[in-house]
């Protein structure tokens, strides 16, 4: 365990062993001046390292000399702007970073490569960050919310920033988890709910010491502080009739509450805001679009460098189920493609990936194709809403490596990632995502679900990088000396989860099959095909899906640049995956596979159950291989993953067997 845990946290993927081949060196750390708190945090990582394995710790002004030492980490102006260069010469390793951030994340770049950055001599290796900001947003709330809890759409536990109604006296454990993303790359953090209730609307004002404790804990990492606002802070805070963007006492209102902001916090980032979705507050109450309503608070946060985060995640959550034309997945594009230009350059249009809701198969939304002159970040779900809950094994690493480097835009030669970094030349915005930790001892409910945190991170940072190689990353750091069947094993488990859990949920595109009562756990076919929340499959005797062609259905593909506009419009080219999402299709319509529709819903479920059940063998084989509470849970949730994957498998067979009178050909049972 690390010291700055408490014994019954689990130290992830940063225990005392991962640091043993740095600690075991003579390290030199060469800081120069204004290395700030970030600098001490690079000479505590290596103080710490040496002292548990025998190494030594040299820290100077200047690196003069490597004479004496095996790895030396140092600040110069010849370091990369962001980031770090890695070179091993004359049997010394050496790291050089423009600042002290960039440092920190070459020191780590070391502890991953372990052993094998002390090995042979080797040219300069650069690590620069793929987009600017690397932000986790988290949805915790300071009051217990009575529906979504403490934390909304949380999986772990309660939150690590409040309790009993204010933030922790004690954050010992935000400074363990700010580490956890030094390390990883991750600088921004949002640290209350986008659905801001009363409590976290005072975090601006009231509340704003206690954030500035939290963004002391932060700030030692190269991770800066955020805050979630209402759009009627303006009335609920301030006592105004009125959050008009136009109204000047609002937009004075605004620059009086950044000016408090900045003065109690002078690295502040700026504010992340929902408007005019499901149920929150906007601009269009008042006659005003959503460049109006983000340029008023970008305006206010401008002379101190802050940053408005503006999700686009805004749709009529209101809709008539009867009314076949209107689309969830058209709205953001409608609302927003038009004010392409509109936005200050302080304003980043926050997109989810996918034009619906992190369901776990969706195109990516064509919004962060069609505002060139945007700064745009997108916005991925690490809590697994959709996903399992972090009581399945579901690693979605693979998930956001196709989404990041999917060739969106400029005739299918730029990739999201590009896009989102303003590459190569264009507004950069960043990736943000949905945090999945909690005050639980393992940090994300289930152990395996550290994974994605990690994987977010490193894929933030390098959106090219294999995730199977990452999830080898943090196997390696996780379980550092295990034996090698411990390896095989999770990725036996993790590798291809994501792929298993789609085959025994939605199917081939289709969305929202999960439960509304149960927190979007569990199966429910029709759980929301009747509400005001949108419709998501039309399934009736003849066929299921949804249409979304321009010739004969809501117009979605015709959102798309081409040639995906086409692809996506045409059944003979559409892929299987996304068929459903994009076309309504005869049961026995014939897929690439060679497989029917309905054949392909029979096959996948049963064999994804055969594949989960096979996993409670593999994991039991590695009883006393691993920590003994980490293996009891783990087994705990594959216990409760067999038993979800059947549900999941028996309700949608036998409910597409009712609706289409077509047996499945392989006689399996069928309810």
């Amino acid at each position: 365990m690390n010291d700055t845990t408490s014994p019954s946290v689990h130290p992830a993927w940063l225990p005392d062993a991962a640091f043993a081949p740095l600690g075991s060196r003579r390290v030199l750390v060469a800081l120069g001046p204004d290395a700030g708190p970030v600098g001490a945090t690079v000479v505590d990582e290596v103080r710490r390292a040496t002292t548990a394995h025998g190494g030594s710790l040299t820290v100077a002004d200047v690196a003069s000399t490597a004479d004496g030492h095996d790895l030396v980490l140092r600040v110069a102006p010849d370091g990369p702007e962001a980031g770090s260069t890695r070179l091993r010469t004359g049997g010394v390793t050496v790291v050089v970073a423009g600042d002290a951030t960039g440092l920190l994340h070459g020191l780590h770049d070391v502890v991953r490569t372990g052993e094998s950055a002390f090995g042979a001599d080797h040219p300069p290796v650069v690590s620069r960050p793929g987009s600017p900001v690397r932000m986790l947003d988290h949805w915790d709330n300071i009051d217990v919310h009575p529906v979504m809890g403490q934390v909304e759409r949380g999986y772990a536990g309660g939150s690590i920033f409040y309790a009993d109604g204010r933030v922790r006296d004690d954050l010992s454990r935000v400074a363990a988890y700010a580490r956890l993303l030094g390390s990883i790359g991750v600088n921004a953090v949002a640290i209350n709910n986008v659905n801001v209730h009363r409590a976290e609307a005072r975090l601006l004002t009231d509340g704003l010491p206690d954030v500035a404790r939290v963004a002391d804990v932060f700030r030692p990492h190269g991770v800066r502080t955020y805050l979630s606002v209402s759009f009627a802070s303006p009335v609920t805070l301030g006592g105004l009739s009125t959050s008009d963007p136009a109204d000047p006492q609002v937009q004075a209102w605004w620059a009086a509450a950044a000016d408090r902001v900045y003065a109690t916090i002078p690295d502040f980032g700026g504010f992340v805001v929902k408007a005019d979705s499901e149920g929150q507050p906007g601009p269009f109450a008042y006659g005003r679009d959503h460049a109006d309503g983000a340029n008023l608070l970008a305006r206010a946060l401008r002379p101190h460098g802050g940053t408005v985060f503006w999700r686009a995640f805004v749709y009529n959550h209101e809709q008539d189920w009867r009314d076949r034309r209107t689309d969830r997945a058209r709205a953001a594009y409608d609302h927003f493609a038009p004010l392409d230009g509109r936005f200050d350059d302080n304003v980043v249009l926050q997109v989810k990936y996918g034009p619906v809701d992190f369901q776990t198969r969706e195109p990516i939304s064509p919004v962060l194709a069609a505002m060139p002159r945007t700064r745009l970040a997108v916005e991925l779900q690490v809590t697994q809403e959709y996903t399992g809950h972090q009581k399945h094994v579901c690693y979605l690493g693979p998930l956001w490596s196709q989404v990041l480097t999917f060739p969106l835009a400029d005739d299918a030669t730029r990739a999201v990632a590009s896009i989102v970094a303003g590459l190569p030349s264009g507004p950069a915005g960043g990736i943000t995502a949905v945090s999945n930790v909690g005050d639980d001892e393992f940090w994300t409910g289930h152990p395996l679900a550290q994974a994605n945190l990690y994987a977010y991170g490193r894929l933030a940072w390098s959106p090219e990088a294999d995730p199977v190689d990452l999830l080898d990353e943090w196997i390696g750091l996780t379980f550092p000396d295990a034996d090698p069947r411990v390896r095989s094993t999770l990725h036996t488990l993790m590798d291809e989860s994501w792929l298993t859990y789609e085959a025994y949920t939605a199917p081939l595109g289709v969305g929202f099959m999960v439960d509304p009562l149960r927190g979007h756990y569990g199966p429910n076919v029709d759980g929301y095909e009747y509400s005001k929340w949108g419709t998501y499959h039309f399934a009736d005797r003849d066929g299921i899906g949804v249409d979304r062609t321009v010739a004969t259905g809501t117009g979605f593909a015709g959102q798309y640049p081409s040639p995906w506009r086409e692809t996506y419009e045409d059944l003979a080219t559409c892929p299987d995956e996304l068929l459903l999402f994009f076309h309504h299709v005869p049961y026995g319509h014939v897929l690439h596979s060679g497989k029917t529709v309905i054949q392909h819903i029979y096959d996948t479920r049963a064999d994804a159950v055969d594949v989960v059940t096979s996993w409670v063998e593999e994991w039991a084989a590695l009883h006393g291989l691993v920590d003994e509470r980490l293996h009891a849970r783990v087994a705990e949730r594959l216990t409760e993953q067999v038993r979800s994957a059947t549900e999941w498998r028996d309700q949608l067979r036998s409910y597409f067997s009712r609706k289409s009178g077509v047996p499945d050909a392989t006689g399996r049972p069928i309810y």
